[in-house]
């Protein structure tokens, strides 16, 4: 079985699913049953829930699900899918379908077929595709009833019921006018057409997925503490397990390199083409490849802590968060199809009793108007498109969470950018460093022991370019720890209070201002002025010219003094910035900003935390942390800023691609009823032209797939 019991939440494979109205009607089920954070995905026939404090069990629930119209399914080892499936439905179907639609062509053509114009015959030949409409089509039509949204499949099973029992009432009484057989059975026939067509194009927009399961790792080699070496299953490794991977390998999980040089192909996951060089020290990805060189890691997240389980979730669950764009459809599909069953009803009474049309005649115009309406493609416009549109964007290294992000995404008029690490490398160079008492050693021992304790960019650079001049000279430090928007503070053992920071330092100890970036002080000695070089990360240039030409405003909003901030937001041609900016200044700015107008805030996603939740929209840079998956609703996940153009591009073809479908869905039932209802539409016409309705739909969305966006994959 295809079922996941892990941290209270219960995962379930669920065919007969057909549309987004049988994902809602399973939906409202089981919430009202008590469950909490119900998900049901009919593209990818998974429901998922949370247990809570609901008392109904999981048998329950599956036989719930059974009374609506789905099935659980049981992948037992060996066992195969079910033998009914749509395709033969399709198939026999169709068997039965031509001669009676080839005798109504015939017959119009004025070509007798004498052994198919028995009534009884035709019914023969009908009744199995009609008994298949019954089961298939009513059985999902009475699971959507009871669950409150009626869907697509009403509409379908009272129009080939109608005209098979209005044919079966003319076979009893002898009446040519009564016989619509070929009717009943072509609407069924064409119906599961275009279901088929459908259930081939959805898997076309879901293939993201597949390709992202496809890269998971099932086995890993586990070094054990007394040296052996043991081959382990994905699920069985821990945290803290020590893994040996070899040239040609996946990493199999998340972690941190011990020993080795490798270059590490993380292209499937974070769309950098090219292999990146990664020593001791650096984070590796699970299943990225190992180009060349030998590793030994230690495992730092399993299961769905993992960066790639993450991105299959997020690609999963993308449509459940709506945009706005789709909102109104939903409001519309929940009550199109009692509307349209009205007008069917109005459509057959003033024909029949209003304009006296025969009433097979205004029976069929009642029929063309339940068969060519079509609340399924209004209720496949947004989550299709959404689909496709985030599965490339992972594709591409860039994880958006939901279809309500990438509409606010498009909507973005303003973009905080932080500075340090954002537009900048972060990879930051000794300018200059000088010494007022002279003490250079000490001085330099100091920087070196409170800096390593900080995971700020500034502080690696300090660690790595000062550890070269300590010449064995070492400091021994007490209580070492960051002081948000200051600096770092550290104690020695004779009780001497140091502290490492910016030039606020220098206003608390009430010494005169001295150019520089870092300054170090022994009490209110001044002991060390560091001056810092940082180059502008490439591409940021051309992102701050494509923002400008889009529009959009650029912001450098920094902790950084002003002069460094207005020189880099010089180089860029930024002309809004603000420098020496505490944490909660920036929050506060941000909230300006995001109350005024759209905006976005582009940080690493620790740090900038807070200010990227406060933003209308939080973009994060950082490579695949933790942190930043969890605090912004966009990561790109190579951290690299040109990115974020694709991002821009993408998002904007996505929402076009959703207003073109929703238009296509609104305009064809708001044309198509009308010419329906007025008698201008053969039912068999109806049945097709619906049938296709939904591909269409789908088919647009799909065409985003390969459509050529700003050099995006």
């Amino acid at each position: 079985m295809d079922e996941n019991i892990k941290d209270d939440l219960v995962e379930l494979r669920v065919s007969g699913m057909t549309c987004n109205n049988c994902a809602a009607s399973l939906n409202r089920y089981l919430e009202r049953k008590g469950l909490e954070g119900v998900y049901v995905n009919f593209q990818t026939e998974e429901v998922r829930y949370h247990q809570g404090q609901a008392s109904i069990g999981l048998e329950e629930v599956k036989k719930g699900i059974h009374k609506l119209g789905f099935t659980v399914e049981e992948d037992a080892p060996g066992q195969q899918g079910p033998w009914w499936t749509l395709e033969r439905k399709l198939f026999i179907s169709a068997v039965f379908t031509v001669p009676l639609l080839l005798q109504h062509l015939l017959m119009m053509a004025g070509v007798e077929v004498p052994f198919l114009e028995d009534y009884w015959v035709q019914m023969g030949v009908a009744l199995p595709v009609y008994l298949i409409g019954f089961f298939h089509f009513g059985r999902s039509a009475l699971s959507s009833l009871k669950g409150g949204v009626p869907n697509m499949d009403v509409l379908i099973f009272v129009g080939s019921t109608a005209a098979f029992g209005y044919s079966l009432t003319g076979t009893i009484l002898g009446e040519a006018n009564y016989i619509f057989y070929e009717t009943s059975a072509t609407i069924i026939t064409l119906v599961l057409v275009g279901n088929w067509l459908e259930k081939r194009a959805v898997q076309q927009t879901t293939t993201a997925i597949g390709e992202l399961a496809k890269l998971q790792v099932e086995t890993a080699r586990k070094l054990m503490p007394s040296g052996t070496v043991v081959t382990l299953k994905r699920d069985e490794v821990r945290v803290g397990d020590i893994l040996l991977v070899n040239e040609g390998d996946k990493v199999p999980l998340d972690g941190v390199i011990l020993e080795g040089q490798a270059a590490i192909d993380e292209s499937m996951l974070t769309g950098e083409s090219l292999p990146v060089e990664k020593a001791a020290g650096d984070r590796v990805i699970g299943a990225s490849l190992v180009a060349s060189g030998n590793l030994k890691v230690e495992v730092s997240a399993t299961g769905r802590d993992t960066v790639l389980e993450q991105m299959i979730e997020l690609v999963k669950t993308a449509q459940q968060d709506k945009p706005d764009l789709q909102r109104l459809a939903d409001r519309i599909s929940a009550v199109f199809v009692p509307v349209v069953l009205g007008i069917a009803l109005l459509t057959l009474l003033l024909g029949h009793f209003a304009f006296g049309l025969a009433f097979g005649k205004a029976l069929m115009n009642a029929i063309a108007v339940l068969v060519i309406s079509c609340p399924c493609a209004m209720g496949l416009a947004t989550p299709t498109a959404v689909m496709v549109g985030v599965g490339r964007l992972a594709r591409n290294g860039i994880l958006v969470k939901g279809g309500a992000t990438l509409e606010l995404f498009d909507r973005v008029e303003a973009i905080v950018f932080d500075k340090t690490g954002t537009l900048t490398t972060g990879q930051f160079k000794i300018k200059e460093i000088t010494y007022p008492t002279g003490e250079s050693a000490k001085a330099n021992a100091l920087i070196y022991q409170m800096e390593r304790h900080s995971s700020h960019p500034v502080a690696q650079s300090l660690v790595a370019e000062i550890g070269p001049r300590l010449n064995g000279v070492k400091a021994e430090l007490h209580n070492v720890r960051e002081q948000k928007g200051l600096g770092m503070w550290a104690e020695s053992p004779e009780g001497k209070v140091y502290q490492l920071g910016s030039a606020r330092l220098l206003e608390q100890a009430g010494l005169s201002p001295v150019p520089g970036n870092l300054f170090l002080l022994e009490g209110q000695v001044l002991l060390a002025v560091i001056t810092l070089a940082d180059d502008i990360r490439p591409g940021a240039k051309g992102l701050v010219d494509y923002l400008k030409a889009q529009g959009k405003e650029p912001v450098v909003l920094s902790g950084d003094q002003e002069a460094k901030v207005a020189e880099v937001a010089g180089e860029l041609g930024i002309s809004t910035y603000y420098g020496a900016q505490l944490p909660a200044q920036k929050l506060e700015r941000v909230g300006a900003l995001a109350a005024a107008k759209p905006t976005a805030m582009v940080g690493d996603g620790i740090n900038d935390a807070p200010a990227l939740a406060k933003a209308t929209v939080g973009i994060s840079l950082s490579n695949a942390s933790q942190a930043a998956i969890h605090s912004a609703q966009v990561i790109l996940l190579n951290g690299q800023l040109p990115y974020l153009e694709r991002a821009f591009r993408i998002s904007r073809q996505t929402v076009k691609t959703i207003r073109e479908n929703l238009f296509w869905a609104f305009a064809y039932n708001v044309v198509a009823i009308p010419i329906a209802a007025m008698g201008y539409l053969n039912p068999m016409w109806g049945a097709l032209f619906m049938a296709f309705s939904d591909v269409i739909v789908i088919g647009n969305s799909i065409r985003l797939k390969y459509k050529r966006i700003g050099g995006a994959k």
